[in-house]
C-alpha cells in the first residue's frame, strides 16, 4: 500500500481530471496508479491522502473506525463557549443530525502561511480561530455546522487525519511526502483490498454480492450443469412445437420480394 500526503493549496480541485479554470492534482502529483482518499473543496486547505489502495477513502470517512478529522477554522465573528459547546453535542443540519464533534477557540498559530486571495477584512466585524475534530465525511460539514451557530466560516485548513499530522511534517502548500503505512496505527486494520470484479457480476438485491452463482450438490462438490440450449443447439426432435387450434393452412402464398408491388 502507497500513500502520499499532499498540503492541497487554496483553489485548487480535488481531481486529477485537468480543468481550465483551477488547478487540479495533476498538477501537483505525477504519479497514476494514486487515487485520493478523503478530497477537500476547492475552497478548502491543507491534508489529503493519496493511495493506491481502494478501500482507504471508505475505511477514513466510516465514522464507526472513528478516524477523526482535524481542521483549524478562521470564523466570522469572535466565536463563544455557547457555541462551541452547540458543536460539541451535535448540530440539526439539512440532512439530519451530527455527531458530537471535538471544539476549542484556539488562537491564530505561528505557522499558518498566507491565503491567496486573502480572507477578506472588515475592520467593524471580528474574526476568531477554533479547531474543530470530526468523524462524519458529510458535504461541506464544517462550514454548514459552523454556519448553523451562527459562526460562518471564512478559511478551513485540514490540518490532521487520524495521527497523520500536517504541521509536525512542516508541508507547505502544494509540498508532498510519501509515508510507511506500517509506522502509522491507523492504516493497520485496513481491510484487504477487493479485487476488481467485472460488470457482469453487479450486485443485485437479494443477489450474490457480486460473484457468480455455483450451485452445489449435497456432499458439497459442484454441480455440473449443461446450461439452456439455444434454437440453433437442438435436433428437430428437440425443438419446441408450434401451438394451434388445429385451424392452420399451409402457406400457398408465392413469396413476396423485398420491392414495391414485388418487384
Amino acid at each position: 500500500m502507497k500513500i502520499v500526503i499532499l498540503n492541497k493549496p487554496y483553489d485548487v480541485l480535488s481531481q486529477f481530471r485537468k480543468d481550465e479554470a483551477h488547478m487540479t492534482m495533476s498538477d501537483f502529483i505525477d504519479d497514476s496508479t494514486l487515487r485520493l482518499a478523503g478530497r477537500l473543496d476547492m475552497d478548502s486547505e491543507g491534508l489529503v491522502f493519496l493511495t493506491d489502495h481502494g478501500g482507504l477513502n471508505q475505511y477514513i470517512t466510516n465514522p464507526a473506525n472513528k478516524k477523526y478529522k482535524t481542521y483549524l477554522v478562521q470564523l466570522d465573528g469572535d466565536v463563544t463557549e455557547e457555541a462551541l459547546e452547540q458543536l460539541r453535542k451535535g448540530v440539526e443540519l439539512k440532512d439530519g443530525m451530527t455527531l458530537p464533534a471535538k471544539a476549542s477557540k484556539v488562537e491564530q498559530p505561528e505557522w499558518l502561511w498566507d491565503r491567496d486571495p486573502p480572507v477578506r477584512f472588515r475592520a467593524s466585524v471580528p474574526t476568531s480561530w477554533a479547531e474543530i475534530s470530526i468523524c462524519e465525511g458529510r458535504n461541506r460539514q464544517v462550514r454548514r455546522m459552523t454556519a448553523a451557530v451562527g459562526f460562518p466560516t471564512l478559511r478551513l485548513i485540514r490540518t490532521r487525519i487520524g495521527a497523520i499530522d500536517l504541521v509536525q511534517m512542516g508541508l507547505q502548500p502544494g509540498e508532498t511526502k510519501e509515508i510507511e503505512p506500517l509506522l502509522y496505527p491507523d492504516f493497520q486494520n485496513i481491510p484487504a483490498e477487493e479485487p476488481y470484479r467485472s460488470r457482469s457480476y453487479v450486485k443485485k438485491p437479494g443477489g450474490t454480492g457480486g460473484k457468480p452463482m455455483v450451485r452445489k450438490n449435497k456432499d458439497g462438490s459442484v454441480k455440473k450443469t449443461s446450461g439452456t440450449k439455444r434454437i440453433w443447439q437442438m435436433d428437430e426432435s428437440e425443438k419446441p412445437k408450434r401451438k394451434t387450434n388445429g385451424t392452420t393452412r399451409p402457406n400457398t402464398k408465392a413469396p413476396r420480394g423485398r420491392g414495391r408491388n414485388g418487384r
